[in-house]
């Protein structure tokens, strides 16, 4: 059995039927290689990039190394933070490197064919790691290219949390490789950060191991285009994985997350949520959230949910939820989208009471990204989230 649901986008948050998103191929047989070749550039017409300007990002799709000028690199990597669980790099070939991500986009695959050595990062086996591991990524200078694919593997029963942190601009295709050990407990939270100029495409592929659980969170608040594909499938049953994004998007800036979840395995549970706040002329967010569940996979539990709230004219949430299902034999599956404007509802009963408008708004700004933000539970990213939230809705007086 397939089950198809159609584009909810638009500000008003309706349903479109002639709009209705009916892929031609089932989201596992989509291409994948290692070959730059085959990803032709793209033009906006393809399945996968219709929502994204690419005509706008110049040349973040060439085919070349990392841009650097006499001894000053387009990024830089800092990695002080992760000394202790730095491994050798990993050249192409060199497992477990390309054994989890396999490009799946043009810029993917230049991001691998174009980092002649990977970051390798491994957590040890039955070792809890109780201070965040951060790595950070600073572009510099706007329109210089940079490439990155790093490997990070958590070994069996470990436990941490890292960060990875992007600021400043650069023209950036990153990929992040994730082996989650049998029974292990991994966080990973990637930070965007950039500047107004920047561009950044990522892929981010998660192997879960067998009784292990694994958790992304995207929050993406900087960058003129920003688009990250969060990618999960099982190498066992009973793996939990939970992906969790925040953004929000000012005039001209375009954040596009993208998740696959492919229930390959039994007894595994998955749950997507993702929620967004947009405002000023041209601000554009984009959300498409894929799951697959398989014939094998019996028993699983899986939920996706995006909701975006649109705080002025001119500015525009898609948002297209997808479910595949091959077999009926699961405990549940289901998934909720929803776009719109401030609930009037909500503003009255706060103005009622003598709260004035501008400071009404912002509570319900807040409200809004209050359940998804305690669910991070990562105190620094929390604070540094909340903060940014405040700025945004400073700037323009929401």
């Amino acid at each position: 059995m397939t089950l198809i649901t159609p584009e909810r986008n638009q500000a008003a948050g309706h349903v479109d039927p002639a709009a209705a998103y009916v892929p031609d191929q089932s989201r596992a047989e989509r291409r994948t290689s290692f070959e730059v070749a085959d990803f032709p550039v793209p033009h906006g017409r393809e399945e996968e990039w219709r929502f994204t300007p690419v005509d706008r990002l110049g040349n973040v799709f060439s085919d070349t190394p990392t841009d650097d000028r006499e001894g000053d690199p387009a990024a830089t990597f800092d990695a002080t933070e992760v000394e202790a669980v730095l491994a050798e790099p990993l050249g192409p070939g060199a497992a477990p490197r390309g054994t989890v991500l396999v490009p799946a986009d043009r810029a993917a695959v230049v991001a691998s064919a174009n980092t002649d050595q990977a970051l390798h990062l491994k957590l040890a086996a039955d070792t809890v790691y109780d201070e965040p591991l951060r790595l950070r990524i600073h572009g510099n200078g706007a329109g210089r290219r940079s490439n990155a694919h790093y490997v990070l593997e958590a070994g069996p029963h470990s436990q941490g949390l890292v960060i990875l942190e992007h600021t400043g601009s650069a023209e950036h295709t990153g990929n992040l490789e994730v082996i989650v050990g049998d029974g292990a407990n991994l966080t990973v939270v990637t930070l965007q950060q950039w500047e107004d100029d920047a561009h950044h495409l990522g892929q981010h592929d998660a192997l879960v191991g067998r009784d292990a659980a694994y958790r992304h969170i995207a929050v993406t608040l900087g960058g003129a285009i920003v688009r990250v594909n969060s990618n999960v499938r099982y190498a066992g049953p009973g793996g939990e994985a939970t992906l969790l994004g925040v953004y929000f998007a000012d005039a001209g800036q375009h954040l596009e997350h993208r998740s696959f979840v492919d229930h390959n395995a039994p007894r595994c549970t998955s749950l997507v949520t993702y929620k967004g706040a947009l405002q000023g002329d041209t601000a554009h967010t984009v959300w498409v959230g894929d799951v697959l569940i398989r014939k094998e996979a019996e028993g699983i539990e899986t939920y996706e949910l995006n909701r975006n709230l649109v705080l002025t004219d001119g500015a525009r949430a898609d948002s297209v939820p997808n479910l595949e299902i091959e077999t009926g034999e699961i405990a549940g599956a289901g998934h909720a989208s929803s776009t719109g404007r401030f609930d009037d509802e909500q503003l009255f009963y706060l103005m009622a009471r003598g709260i004035p408008e501008a400071e009404a708004r912002k509570l319900v700004v807040r409200g809004f990204f209050a359940d998804i933000v305690a669910r991070i539970g990562v105190p620094e990213v929390v604070d540094t989230l909340m903060a940014a939230i405040e700025a945004e809705l400073a700037a323009t007086g929401s």
